[in-house]
């Protein structure tokens, strides 16, 4: 067996032999003729000359060796709905959904905006934009009208396919009145809107606009819709992620590059094999779905589950901490992907419910989105008694650039480490003003990227090479290096360990600490469920901490007495784990602390509040009163 020493070296110092071989775990419609273009740094292209699609992939070609065999397993805890849809089942949805986006107009180069729930048809509508060679920008499902409209703005689609609503929690959201209102408000204005009605919400139709899928399914039923073959360097689809100038970023990716990154990575990465269960809980809004929900598992024979609802809710809609278990127990999932925002949720619930489902099945648990704390990570770990196997990667990079890759060799997990570089990642750590490489354990830097990157990397900005270039690959002095414009120190071991965004520190007393440090200390009191520390103006020391903690025990937020003995008893706790210049000026407890719907922790918001600033866009939040709650502790002192 080869060494992951080795493998990672063959990638850095062999690229185009090592590609050249990964390549083969996808069909080509056209041999590529050059595996590597990286004339014009720091723009790469991969596979130059070659032909392929990623629908073909992902359906079409297993059609042969397992048409009757799961594909999409859809379930929705919201409606409680439950539905399995075989290779030769969804080859035939895809056929039809591309049969009705086409007689919306739909061409190769096209654009379509898909703005829907967690459905079934989500993933039709991704899957025929792939096969026809039209470019999708998914959204994330309830974003705001104003952000949405600046993404149809940007985006410039021919058609949005959307639905008349999602549920969250039995929340309804309207998606059409919010889609509407986003038409209303952009300049650009969509030919043509395709229709998902769910029966959750009442929908105003525009005549010659609005169209429902439900007639455009029945009207081409019998579709045979060929699959348009693309060069590899051809844009498989756009993402938009949040930037600093308050724009969004759109993330452009290519073809032929993601898919023989996505399949080397559902071999050597997550240890996939036809035939088996993939269960990611993210959304098809964020990256995470793109990759694996819908392209990766499904290009590797796999069948993948696509799951509407919380963590703690059943089918019958009644409360349900153990409906994953549940589900990973009757689809015999082999690898599940989620967040530790939805296992700090879970840790809640009654640890009996990880005892009562047969889990047997199940080699990993894979978690990424934000860091992953070292208590959080060793319940799960003792509870599931499955390696959990954290990963750091991006919306940019498209798929993990720091774990580690049991299909190639197993590999041990560090507790609050993501891993070590992934096999075509050159990472580096770089002094923040000189640029200079750090190479001794534990000196602390920003994680770079040399290029060329590897293929499945973002190609460039949509419609903006400058943007791409002077954003991620002009930050650090003298140096044409990609930022992730994070924090990292790396171990003896050449293990990584992120410390929180460079954006993110706070600077005491001319002293610069991460967030990310002060919170996993924190996290560590067994009194803790969650934490967020933001960096707060001070007058005297330019910054200080403050904590914002979720106690386990929720009794203690009305009781004053258990509150200040659990704050100094915190206070006590950061002060020998980071010294006293690390302890927050004030640890603050609350119910629940505010997110956006995908978990992550809206921090900026919360520092705005503590410093008596407007908040800015919060059309990400899940909960408005988790913000309020802020302010209200905030301002009783």
């Amino acid at each position: 067996m080869t060494s992951y020493a080795d493998f990672y070296r063959r990638s850095i110092d062999e690229p185009d032999a090592f590609w050249a071989e990964q390549a083969k775990l996808i069909d080509w419609q056209r041999p590529f003729t050059r595996v590597c273009n990286y004339d014009n740094p720091p723009f790469v292209h991969w596979f130059e000359g070659g032909k392929t699609n990623l629908c073909h992939n992902a359906v079409d070609r297993h059609l042969k060796d397992r048409p009757d065999q799961a594909a999409l397993i859809y379930v929705s805890t919201e409606t409680g709905l439950e539905k399995t849809y075989s290779f030769a089942e969804l080859h035939r949805e895809v056929q039809r959904m591309a049969a009705s986006l086409q007689a919306l107009g739909v061409q190769k180069g096209d654009r379509v905006l898909i703005y829907m729930p967690m459905v079934a048809e989500a993933a039709f509508a991704m899957l025929a934009c792939a096969r026809l060679g039209a470019i999708h920008c998914v959204v994330f499902g309830g974003f705001a009208s104003g952000s949405l409209a600046s993404r149809i703005d940007d985006a410039t689609p021919k058609v949005v396919v959307s639905a008349d609503a999602g549920s969250r929690g039995g929340k309804i959201v309207p998606y059409k009145q919010l889609l509407d209102e986003a038409i209303r408000l952009s300049s650009h204005k969509p030919q043509a809107v395709l229709l998902t009605d769910r029966a959750l919400a009442p929908m105003t139709m525009v005549a010659g606009r609005d169209h429902l899928w439900s007639a455009l399914r029945a009207a081409h039923i019998d579709a045979q819709v060929p699959c348009e073959w693309l060069d590899s360097t051809d844009i498989s689809y756009t993402i938009y992620t949040s930037g600093t100038t308050g724009k969004p970023k759109g993330v452009q990716r290519d073809t032929g590059g993601y898919a023989v990154a996505l399949a080397a990575s559902m071999t050597h990465i997550f240890d996939g094999r036809a035939g088996e269960t993939y269960f990611s809980t993210s959304d098809i809004g964020w990256v995470v779905g793109h990759s694996y929900i819908i392209y990766g598992p499904l290009i590797a024979g796999m069948a993948t589950l696509m799951y509407e609802g919380l963590p703690t809710q059943g089918l019958d809609k009644q409360a349900d901490g153990g409906i994953w278990w549940r589900l990973v127990e009757k689809y015999k999932v082999t690898a599940m992907f989620s967040a530790p925002t939805a296992v700090r949720v879970l840790k809640k619930q009654d640890p009996a419910l990880l005892k009562k489902y047969d889990l047997s099945s199940l080699r990993a648990l894979f978690l990424a989105g934000e860091p992953l704390d070292e208590p959080t990570a060793r319940w799960i770990s003792e509870g599931l008694n499955v390696p959990i196997i954290d990963n750091y990667w991006q919306t940019e990079t498209g798929w993990p650039l720091l774990t580690v890759a049991n299909g190639v060799e197993q590999t041990p997990s560090k507790f609050g480490s993501p891993g070590i570089p992934m096999y075509g990642y050159r990472v580096k750590l770089l002094h923040e003003s000189t640029g200079e490489e750090l190479t001794q354990p534990n000196e602390k830097g920003v994680v770079v990227l040399e290029g060329p990157t590897p293929p499945g990397f973002m190609q460039t900005v949509w419609k903006d090479d400058a943007r791409f270039v002077n954003t991620y690959w002009k930050t650090v002095p003298g140096k044409m290096v990609y930022s992730t414009f994070d924090w990292g120190i790396r171990d003896e071991d050449g293990y990584y360990f992120i410390l929180g965004r460079t954006d993110d520190v706070i600077n005491v007393a001319g002293h610069r600490l991460g967030t990310r440090e002060i919170e996993e200390s924190i996290s560590g009191h067994a009194g803790v469920a969650e934490v967020a520390v933001v960096g707060v103006a001070d007058s005297l020391k330019g910054q200080v901490a403050m904590a914002f903690v979720v106690p386990k025990d929720g009794s203690v937020l009305g009781d004053s007495a258990a509150a200040l003995k659990l704050e100094s008893e915190i206070m006590k706790r950061v002060d020998g784990d980071l010294g006293a210049l690390a302890r927050p000026s004030r640890v603050r407890f609350v119910s629940l602390l505010p997110k956006t719907r995908s978990g992550k922790l809206l921090r900026r918001a919360i520092q705005a509040v503590c410093e008596g600033r407007e908040a800015g866009d919060l059309t990400t939040l899940d909960d408005p009163a988790a913000l309020q709650q802020i302010r209200d502790r905030v301002q009783a002192g």
